[in-house]
């Protein structure tokens, strides 16, 4: 079912209200981006990726909370507290700060595997990417800068270039990775039609 908000980004995506502003949309909410991405997807600009650069991760701590920050953009997200069980996983992308995310338990495992390597001084340790398909779309210049909140609920700025990504089988779980950490840390395996 098409929400009024899906129309409204799907007028945006047509250029109908290109230099509409986010102030003009008020918040969105998680379902809205998920019916972006159906929107993208029906359209025929999604593609399929995969993370495939090692990454370094340690037991996060409980409580702890992770803030990622991008080089050149600042704060992007703010985890929720980490649970039992969570990881830290800092991406190896020298171009974004090498910026750090909260990967739950139950998702760790199925995502990056086994330890290729001892623990460091700090706890972390190698670890590559199980290369997981994931869909995905570039947000276009004609739809602006827009804001969701993210899976785990916090807010999440998009912005002409990056990438939304997509778990193939939950849809709720679509986020944004930054142009650069995207460029940096996933292989394209088909190309998102632009």
């Amino acid at each position: 079912m098409r929400t009024a908000y899906t129309g409204f980004f799907c007028a945006l995506l047509l250029g109908g209200l290109a230099g509409a502003s986010y102030a003009m949309a008020g918040e969105v909410s998680s379902k809205d981006q998920v019916a972006l991405f159906a929107d993208m997807k029906s359209g025929g600009r999604t593609g399929i990726a995969r993370k495939t650069k090692p990454v370094d991760a340690r037991p996060a701590v409980v409580g702890e909370i992770i803030v990622t920050t991008i080089r050149g953009e600042g704060v992007e997200t703010k985890s929720k507290p980490a649970e039992e069980g969570d990881w830290v996983v800092r991406n190896r992308c020298p171009e974004t700060g090498n910026e750090e995310i909260l990967v739950k338990a139950a998702k760790f495992p199925t995502r990056y595997g086994e330890p290729q390597s001892k623990a460091d001084a700090q706890g972390y340790r190698t670890f590559v990417p199980k290369g997981t398909d994931m869909g995905y779309f570039i947000v276009p210049r004609e739809t602006g800068e827009f804001a969701f909140t993210a899976p785990w609920g916090e807010r999440m700025v998009a912005r002409p270039g990056d990438a939304i990504v997509q778990v193939p089988d939950d849809p709720t779980d679509t986020y944004r990775i930054a142009a650069a950490s995207f460029a940096c840390t996933y292989e394209v395996v088909t190309p998102a039609q632009r």
